[in-house]
């Protein structure tokens, strides 16, 4: 598999021009605009706008869901093909060495935004307003890019890069308000997995990725849907629901509280109690004897 550490390589390999700066690329699209069809990694976080008439992008497990308008975000070294892509209209390929946000509070920012582990499945879709928004940041950092660049271009570029990220973390919750119905199915689902998780004696803790993978989704797209339908994050879920399900077996079996620990899939008992007392204020030892008081 290909792996680019250089957008220098990047370039040649694709045939593109080379690019101004060696940390950052612009790449504005016509009809085509792709890397290499064959899968590969790369050193960059890479930010794209496409409204794709046909073709596969494919990050993560699944394939691009072709909805016009779309925004995907991919991290650095993450496994990413591009295959026969054409596009409806022109769109753009922002391509950012890691290396170009090395002292810039980007560089710890960059890592809170969650769309950079979605799936390409769960792609940013924008409305006219939005894709305007998008498109004025990035000729704001294609003017900047384009002229001679001094010691002030980067912290420049950098400022409007993270604006687009900041404004695409607003869409994206605009995006699970407006589609609150799937939204709210994907809750339900979650929460049906979690019962049939102990019904069935399933063996182990019930985990957000496990769950995620079980949804077909991301573990942090399936925790951003529900910390903004429900207020708490998947852990949180996961947690509430192995209290809850601890609770009713220490106040309906005899089974010791080591025994229960183990039932509910924790290897290690005294960390059953550490998070038993967290959520609740007391012990399972405590909360059995006033269950029974």
């Amino acid at each position: 598999m290909k792996h680019y550490k250089s957008l220098i390589d990047l370039h040649r390999t694709n045939g593109f021009k080379l690019p101004e700066n060696p940390q950052l690329s612009l790449l504005e699209c016509d009809k085509t605009c792709f890397i290499e069809d064959t899968e590969f990694t790369t050193d960059f976080y890479i930010i794209g706008l496409k409204k794709i008439a046909s073709g596969v992008i494919r990050y993560g497990r699944t394939n691009y869901d072709h909805e016009n308008g779309s925004m995907y975000f991919i991290k650095p070294r993450q496994v990413v093909s591009m295959n026969n892509l054409e596009l409806e209209e022109e769109g753009f390929m922002m391509i950012i060495h890691e290396d170009f946000l090395n002292g810039h509070p980007l560089q710890q920012k960059i890592r809170s935004y969650n769309f950079f582990e979605y799936q390409t499945n769960e792609a940013l879709h924008l409305s006219p307003k939005e894709e305007q928004v998008i498109w004025e940041l990035y000729k704001k950092i294609e003017q900047e890019y384009d002229n001679n660049q001094d010691e002030y271009s980067q912290d420049i570029m950098l400022g409007y890069i993270e604006s687009i990220l900041k404004f695409s973390q607003r869409f994206y919750k605009r995006q699970f308000i407006n589609r609150n119905q799937l939204s709210g199915h994907l809750c339900n689902k979650f929460d049906s997995m979690l019962y049939s998780f102990f019904s069935d004696g399933t063996e182990g803790l019930p985990t957000v990725k496990l769950m995620a993978d079980k949804l077909n989704v991301s573990a942090r797209y399936l925790t951003d849907v529900l910390k903004q339908e429900t207020g708490k994050t998947a852990i949180e879920h996961i947690h509430l629901y192995l209290v809850s399900e601890a609770k009713n077996r220490l106040i309906l079996n005899n089974s010791s509280i080591a025994e229960i620990a183990y039932q509910l899939g924790f290897e290690n008992p005294p960390y059953f109690t550490r998070l038993f007392k967290k959520e609740v204020g007391i012990t399972p030892k405590e909360f059995r004897k006033i269950g029974f008081n």
